[in-house]
């Protein structure tokens, strides 16, 4: 069943405009990537669906009824959340506080509370009285993560989270991504790591100068045509 879609959606920063007409759909229970190069549009589509940037009404449906409209704090109530590229943490909260404050504004209940999220990152246990921004990066990533997943998220938007991160510290991220799925969220993912990308998703989108220019399933789409639609050219 289709949770979230966007339908010609545009979006500008005063007379830029940065998304032309891109339709995307995120069914119950999925993950979606979204890939492309920098400046392709990736977090510009999240902020939109987030609510941070204001839209048409229908242009971003959320469970059949338009929230494209809504503000940030609205769209977050409903069930759709983001981890922000760059973590964005509370640097005079320490880790325990900046998880707690994840759930205001939607304290609901639900699988995520700290116990379950110190489940998922136990080095979040151990540090839990330090300084969020005292963490290493990839902590720090667990953090903003954990953050999200207190509001018991029905959609849970992931802007770059693999971002400036080393590779084991990428693998333990997205080994927690199955847990995720299993306590009822779908999931969203920007990612600029194409491989990363199609090993986590059910669908895939990849977006240049502000348009969709591919989407299938992993198994679907050829190496040579996500070149084409990454770069705007031909694979050589």
């Amino acid at each position: 069943m289709e949770l979230l879609a966007t339908r010609g959606l545009t979006a500008f920063y005063g007379d830029f405009q940065a998304l032309f007409g891109v339709d995307i759909s995120l069914d119950e229970g999925e993950t979606v990537a979204i890939i492309g190069a920098n400046g392709a549009g990736k977090t510009t589509l999240l902020r939109s669906i987030s609510g941070v940037i204001r839209n048409a009404p229908d242009s971003v449906t959320f469970a059949d009824a338009p929230v494209g409209h809504l503000d940030a704090d609205r769209v977050m109530a409903l069930g759709v959340v983001m981890v922000p590229e760059g973590r964005r943490l509370f640097p005079s909260l320490s880790v325990e506080e900046n998880l707690q404050i994840g759930s205001y504004g939607r304290n609901i209940g639900g699988y995520w509370t700290l116990a379950t999220v110190y489940e998922l990152f136990p080095v979040l246990k151990e540090r839990r009285k330090s300084p969020g921004t005292a963490l290493s990066g990839g902590q720090q990533q667990m953090v903003a993560i954990g953050r999200a997943l207190m509001s018991n998220p029905r959609v849970l938007l992931c802007d770059e989270i693999s971002l400036g991160l080393a590779p084991v510290v990428i693998r333990d991220i997205y080994a927690a991504l199955p847990k995720i799925r299993e306590s009822g969220a779908s999931v969203v993912i920007v990612e600029q790591d194409i491989n990363q990308a199609l090993k986590v998703s059910d669908r895939v989108y990849c977006m240049l100068e502000g348009r969709v220019t591919l989407s299938g399933k992993p198994s679907e789409v050829s190496r040579d045509r996500i070149h084409t639609a990454y770069f705007g050219e031909t694979a050589a």
